[in-house]
């Protein structure tokens, strides 16, 4: 007899979520003001915690960037302490965020013993200042070896500690860097720090040029809108690829996908509402201010985006984003999905780095104002973005290269791996102005009325949006498209800081060289801009960037389109990239070097673990259902030809039919086997390329190609299976039903 309990399970499964179809009322009712930031150790818990010059000295540290005062750190920790006291807490942390993109922790308990036997509950500088967590399993690119373990945390005093809430009480995480026993940086934190310190000069030499000097810092801001999936849970566990890999490796298309665009910006199930509700809950707790919420393109594809931030802030907020989601999604009897393409065929997920610049009075570098033609420090500080992108577009590329992203970018549902920018017809007309010599054109105002008398007349934008484009201007600011949904989006926005940083360098430089031959001012910052309008022309394109015309067009401005890891990541080793990010004191020679092969390591092991867990799924799950399927049809042939001289000459049509049906099965059943014996010989071959980088570009050119080769022959077969036998839950359900 056929075995169906894993089909029985799945409709089972099916079945229970259509019957608990009801969500609890949470009849509390509270004004989101009323506890936002109670687990956050914030500006208004320091306040009132700590003695006023404490208080004055740390509140400097953060806002100025000034030093920590060591004399001060007893008093903090102690007000620390006793705030997290009151709150049940009884361990601490350094959260910290090592080179695997993910966070880190290690529990200590304030308990101690004293001399006596006593036993208090102490936290004093030195624990929150520094920690040491063992250093030698953490990715470091060879730089260090199991027997070199010590590596140190220190607390980074400009992003706020806070209580992560757990089962019984809670834990006092202090937001940390991650340095080797040598000093050498570990983690993603700690480059983006010195990014912002390289901003910092060179963008308060820009601001001195133009008379400013009040301003004491020049920070850049992110937000990040966050994309992810969810399915329901059951789903999650019946389902090993998404559970190891975080993605299906097979699926047949549902004839329902997102062809009709019915799911974007569509009405929120009340299940997926709840969860949001939920999750925004403990997001203010924690002081992160989530902004917006809605659905996404692909069905059961959602996006939550925060208020911005400094950038290494709103890094750390987006970590924590990740891992609030992750355990509400569970409470909720729900899986999140951050893979980059969780679901062939469908639109996959990434991050909007939403990216600008800032000083310390609060004025937008990026913002053009009303008359973007008559702010030159606007536009010195667009161009030199601009510089950046073009200088070091395959840099930004190799920031954002990953195994998931790969299935991601120039898929016609995210930017191309092309590095391009669109600035729109507005600014694209006044950096043209300028490169010609020609006097800048005010523009109108342009009023958009639809001659409704109930309805406004309303202001159109500088700046049109541009879906398409990996990195479009929006008005105030940039956003970078093209970051992976489950990347840290540090990496990223250290490169863009240190090239922009580098950028404003050059500009400032040569601004101070032309006025010793140029009195005047304008005109001085004119010529400049001019030489660097023309250089950076080629990356500028105003059109859709998914369109095949695009990649011609860009190969013949010379522009990069590597579209694999294995081959994105060559640019961290590129001499000019290097010299970069190593004189703006960003990274060492050897941190960069860790850094390429940790992002080589990583590629490698994902592609062959998504290769193993193919092959272990189609051996032990899919294959015995086609001989289950093949025992029917070949029983059902046996017995039509038993039956042949008693029946009407339709039994001849019959049994011709089943045998295609099994001619089918076994064609089907013979390419799954040949091209899961390839692909596990091709794994076994790619392993044993001793050099990393040649091992990544022969899994690049190599595994990619013959996991999709599997899963195409996979699907062929769950489209020829009947229901009852197929065990695994299918695109139809885990899309579709919530």
């Amino acid at each position: 007899m056929t075995d169906t309990t894993g089909s029985n399970l799945r409709k089972g499964i099916v079945l229970s979520i259509a019957k608990n179809g009801n969500i609890p009322k949470n009849d509390l009712k509270m004004n989101s003001a009323s506890y936002f930031g109670v687990n956050s150790f914030n500006d208004k818990i320091m306040r009132e915690k700590l003695p006023k010059e404490v208080y004055r000295k740390l509140r400097d540290t953060i806002r100025k960037g000034s030093k920590l005062d060591m004399s001060i750190a007893d008093s903090v920790a102690h007000a620390m302490k006793e705030w997290a006291i009151e709150k049940g807490v009884t361990h601490f942390t350094h959260w910290f965020q090592p080179l695997t993109g993910l966070t880190a922790e290690k529990h200590d308990a304030f308990l101690e013993i004293d001399e006596g036997g006593i036993v208090v509950e102490r936290f004093g500088a030195h624990q929150l200042v520094q920690g040491e967590p063992d250093a030698s399993s953490f990715p470091s690119g060879g730089r260090r070896s199991t027997f070199e373990a010590r590596g140190y945390t220190m607390w980074d005093a400009s992003s706020p500690a806070f209580i992560m809430d757990s089962p019984k009480g809670g834990i006092l995480c202090i937001p940390s860097v991650f340095i080797s026993y040598n000093g050498e940086a570990l983690d993603k934190k700690t480059p983006l720090l010195r990014s912002m310190e390289a901003i910092k000069k060179t963008g308060l030499r820009i601001l001195r040029l133009f008379g400013n000097e009040t301003a004491t810092r020049v920070v850049t801001t992110i937000g990040t809108e966050q994309e992810y999936f969810l399915i329901d849970r059951s789903f999650f566990y019946l389902r090993p690829d998404l559970q190891i890999t975080g993605r299906t490796l097979f699926g047949a298309q549902p004839p329902k996908g997102q062809q009709l665009e019915d799911h974007y910006f569509g009405s929120i199930k009340e299940r997926v509402l709840a969860f949001m509700e939920d999750s925004e809950t403990e997001l203010y707790k924690l002081g992160i201010p989530a902004k917006t919420r809605h659905n996404e393109v692909a069905p059961h594809q959602y996006e939550i985006a925060p208020i911005y931030a400094e950038a290494n802030i709103g890094a750390d907020r987006n970590q924590l984003v990740m891992e609030v989601l992750r355990k509400v999604a569970n409470r909720n009897g729900l899986a999140l999905l951050l893979h980059e393409k969780p679901f062939a065929g469908i639109n996959g997920s990434g991050k909007h780095n939403n990216w600008s610049l800032e000083d310390s009075e609060g004025n937008n570098l990026l913002d053009p104002g009303k008359t973007p033609e008559e702010n030159l420090q606007f536009l010195i500080f667009l161009v030199a973005t601009l510089r950046a992108v073009h200088r070091y577009g395959d840099l930004l590329r190799a920031a954002v290269a990953t195994a998931g992203n790969d299935h991601r970018l120039g898929a016609n549902e995210a930017p191309p791996a092309i590095m391009s920018v669109f600035l729109g017809e507005r600014l694209n007309t006044i950096l043209n102005d300028v490169k010609d010599g020609k006097s800048i054109q005010k523009a109108e105002d342009f009023l958009i009325d639809l001659g409704l008398s109930n309805l406004p007349s309303i202001m159109r934008d500088n700046t049109d949006r541009n879906r398409t484009s990996p990195f479009a201007f929006t008005g105030s600011k940039f956003e970078f498209r093209a970051i992976g949904s489950s990347a840290s989006v540090s990496f990223a926005n250290t490169v863009l800081n240190g090239a922009v940083a580098e950028s404003l360098n050059l500009i400032a430089d040569d601004i101070e060289k032309t006025l010793k031959k140029e009195t005047d001012f304008q005109v001085a910052v004119l010529k400049v801009l001019r030489k660097y309008i023309i250089e950076t022309e080629t990356i500028r394109f105003e059109g859709n960037n998914y369109d095949k015309y695009w990649e011609a067009e860009a190969e013949k401005r010379g522009l990069p389109n590597i579209k694999r890891t294995g081959y994105a990541l060559d640019a961290l080793t590129a001499e000019k990239n290097k010299t970069m990010l190593i004189n703006q004191k960003i990274f060492s020679d050897s941190e960069l070097n860790s850094a390429y092969h940790t992002k080589l390591e990583q590629y490698v092991k994902t592609l062959e673990i998504e290769a193993e867990t193919l092959v272990n799924l189609v051996k032990t799950r899919i294959y015995p259902v086609a001989i289950d399927y093949q025992k029917q049809l070949t029983d059902a042939i046996s017995g039509l030809h038993d039956l042949k001289e008693t029946i009407s000459s339709a039994g001849d049509t019959v049994l011709t039919n089943e045998v295609a049906m099994l001619n089918e099965l076994n064609t089907v059943l013979t390419d799954i086997f040949t091209s899961i014996k390839i692909l596990s010989d091709t794994v076994e071959k790619g392993s044993a390329v001793t050099d990393l980088s040649e091992q990544a570009k022969f899994f690049a050119d190599h595994i990619v190609d013959k996991i999709e080769a599997v899963r195409t022959h996979v699907d062929r077969l769950e489209n020829i299976t009947p229901d009852d036998l197929w065990s695994l839950p299918k695109y139809s359900e885990m899309l579709f039903i919530l």
